[in-house]
């Protein structure tokens, strides 16, 4: 239909053609208006994947948190379920200890009684004793009356009386030394004895161990409880998560198919000659692909470089980078040849954000000036913005402009400035062929 765009038109034209060049014309006009539509819609869908983008990582943070709650959740539930052995086991001790402690109140009962048949027997041996002085005493008397015939005998009484007086000072030392020893251990037997009425000390402490065991008991068991819903819920939650996140996948998908859809219809009409907005920019990056091509091919030539050296797809880590910077064979070369046709390039439109070659793998080495600036250690979001050389864009607007082969690509994205921020562009793609071998792409990428 727009043959005529490519080969020209005659300058004499038949009055009767005039009525086909204005309708050539009027569609002409047509096809620009929907270009620049699907343009806008293209814009709007990427702006639909970015944000779909950015609620899918943080649904994937959700999920994660929740997956990570729900081993919390069953690390607690084990913690619980060990208070409530333990608190078990406790109860179970308090009860042997009372129990032990019933066992020595018995003893203690067995040893008062014995104290009291020692007391009794003292108390018998004091009486006898008694008697024994008494009996000494007549004697004694006897004795002097018998005269010198009883001296003897008054000796030997004396001696009993006094012996008598010793074993009833003894007897009456053993009958106190019991007694208060036989009131010791009647406080000690109250106190081991129980008495729901007047709990003694010993049992007034045993029952409070008891409730105290009895209310983490009763805690562990309704925290346990509330465990086991937290983690049915929590495991409820994380089921959402996943089924939020595979919805948007699915709607990710679809925007991604949407916004390609878009792109290959500007493609389209750009390649069937009109002129569309995007036009320059496409003819801009194919000039540039080819100087760059040209570059790449004279380096061989003249034995700047080999050919191993200058398709490496070794890519070193460079040491203490954040984003992360690799270093090829390569980079020497592209640092010294493609700062000339990108920056030139770069002047070409104030629209035009950068340009920069990429090799098949997305790994850029030579960057446009302004964002080849060193990185500053620690700082993660300047780098990211502004320490762009050296790095690998391997998303999909970079593979797919690094791996076209295809004359030139179009694409829609937001481009990550670090810190939260994106910007909007509109990337024009061209390969960059050295020797027939495909090498990369020419990236183009510029404002609406």
């Amino acid at each position: 239909m727009f043959g005529w765009i490519k080969g020209g038109a005659s300058s004499a034209v038949a009055p009767s053609d005039e009525p086909a060049r204005r309708d050539d014309s009027a569609a002409l006009n047509v096809v620009k208006r929907l270009a620049r539509s699907i343009s806008t819609v293209g814009k709007d869908a990427a702006e639909v994947r970015g944000a779909l983008e950015d609620t899918q990582r943080v649904v994937q943070a959700q999920g994660q948190a929740m997956q990570a709650l729900a081993q919390q959740l069953d690390q607690i539930g084990q913690a619980q379920a060990a208070i409530a052995t333990a608190t078990a086991q406790s109860a179970a001790a308090v009860q042997r200890a009372r129990s032990a402690l019933g066992v020595v109140g018995g003893e203690v009962g067995g040893m008062a009684a014995t104290l009291a048949q020692v007391s009794d027997a003292a108390a018998e041996i004091t009486k006898i004793s008694l008697q024994t002085r008494l009996v000494a005493f007549n004697a004694a008397v006897e004795a002097k009356h018998a005269g010198d015939a009883g001296r003897g005998f008054a000796v030997v009484a004396e001696a009993v009386k006094a012996l008598a007086g010793q074993v009833e000072a003894s007897s009456k030392a053993i009958v106190n030394a019991i007694g208060s020893l036989q009131a010791r251990i009647d406080r000690f037997s109250a106190e081991l004895t129980e008495n729901a009425g007047k709990p003694s000390q010993i049992h007034a402490a045993f029952h409070e161990v008891e409730q105290d065991v009895h209310r983490i008991s009763t805690s562990a068991a309704d925290s346990g409880q509330q465990m086991q819903l937290l983690n049915e819920r929590a495991h409820e939650l994380e089921r959402e998560v996943m089924q939020a996140s595979h919805g948007l996948k699915v709607a990710f998908d679809g925007s991604d198919r949407f916004l390609r859809m878009s792109e290959e219809l500007v493609e389209q009409i750009a390649e069937s000659g009109v002129e569309v907005d995007d036009m320059p920019f496409i003819r801009a990056a194919q000039q540039a692909a080819g100087e760059i091509s040209e570059l790449l091919e004279a380096a061989l030539r003249d034995g700047q470089i080999s050919q191993t050296d200058l398709f490496d797809e070794n890519y070193r880590p460079i040491e203490g980078t954040n984003p992360q910077q690799h270093t090829t064979r390569f980079c020497q070369l592209t640092d010294r040849l493609f700062p000339n046709v990108q920056e030139k390039t770069l002047a070409f439109s104030d629209k035009i954000v950068f340009c920069i070659s990429a090799d098949r793998n997305g790994y850029i080495a030579t960057h446009n000036r302004k964002y080849c600036q060193p990185q500053r250690p620690g700082d993660t979001v300047w780098n990211t913005a502004n320490s762009r050389y050296r790095r690998i864009f391997n998303d999909r607007t970079g593979l797919a402009s690094a791996r076209n082969t295809r004359p030139f690509l179009l694409q829609t994205y937001r481009r990550d400035m670090g810190g939260g921020r994106f910007v909007l562009l509109k990337e024009a793609a061209a390969p960059i062929v050295v020797n027939g071998r495909h090498w990369g792409g020419l990236r183009l990428a510029f404002n609406f």
